[in-house]
């Protein structure tokens, strides 16, 4: 099925709409710089995907925005970074700071004309407030862990937000699942035979950045780098 075919789109919104490992770095930057630990950029990301990975599975049920403390703990002692409280639980305060990707306000614009979008996100309900704005409140429906009580990729978040668009007279093969996580996204989506389209904002980087590693790579029904060029199959 042509992009253009379907009448909804739902996105994930950390990682595909919002730069979340640029978020991520401006907090880590400083504290690395201030405990002299000789960590880069890709060691500071994949020790955030690692910690990500354990949060995820001791607490499947916390929105990512709960998890970003205890992530941030994980992955100092991790690295040996000296951090303080404040800062801990600052990672998830600055996400109204964090940015979009520099396509994302004008895709999403360009998008909403032919299409109903729709936020899916493993975010509660402040942080998608908070990213909405950044991103021009682009949404006409919104599903977040708050309302599901459970995280991607578990099936429940992909059916709860199916349930809703239905109500609206969506059917599942006229929608179709937006996202950059192989891990959290596109493996479970192409599980659950919903139409998906990857869009790989780490093209031509190596590893998986701040997202776990998915272990293997799951071909989607379409796929871009960015979300620019979905704009432009879509003929919007």
């Amino acid at each position: 099925m042509a992009v253009h075919e379907h009448r909804a789109l739902t996105f994930d919104v950390v990682g595909t709409l919002i730069d979340f490992e640029a978020g991520i770095l401006n907090h880590l930057r400083p504290i690395a710089a201030r405990s002299g630990a000789p960590h880069g950029d890709a060691a500071l990301l994949a020790a955030f995907g690692r910690a990500e990975d354990v949060q995820q599975r001791l607490a499947p049920e916390l929105p990512f925005t709960q998890m970003l403390e205890p992530i941030h703990r994980r992955l100092a002692e991790e690295l040996g970074l000296a951090t303080t409280d404040a800062e801990a639980t600052g990672l998830a305060e600055s996400i109204p700071e964090w940015p979009p990707f520099t396509d994302s306000v004008d895709a999403l614009r360009r998008l909403g004309t032919r299409f109903r979008l729709v936020a899916l996100t493993n975010s509660d309900n402040w942080a998608l407030r908070c990213m909405a704005r950044t991103l021009g409140d682009p949404f006409h429906d919104t599903v977040t862990v708050e309302d599901v009580g459970a995280n991607k990729p578990d099936p429940q978040m992909f059916a709860y937000c199916l349930g809703r668009q239905s109500t609206h007279g969506y059917r599942k093969e006229e929608v179709m699942h937006v996202a950059q996580s192989q891990y959290h996204d596109i493996a479970a989506a192409v599980g659950l035979d919903y139409t998906t389209c990857w869009i790989e904002r780490r093209h031509g980087d190596e590893g998986s950045g701040a997202t776990p590693s998915p272990g293997t790579v799951t071909t989607p029904d379409h796929h871009f780098t960015s979300l620019a060029d979905l704009a432009e199959a879509a003929g919007v």
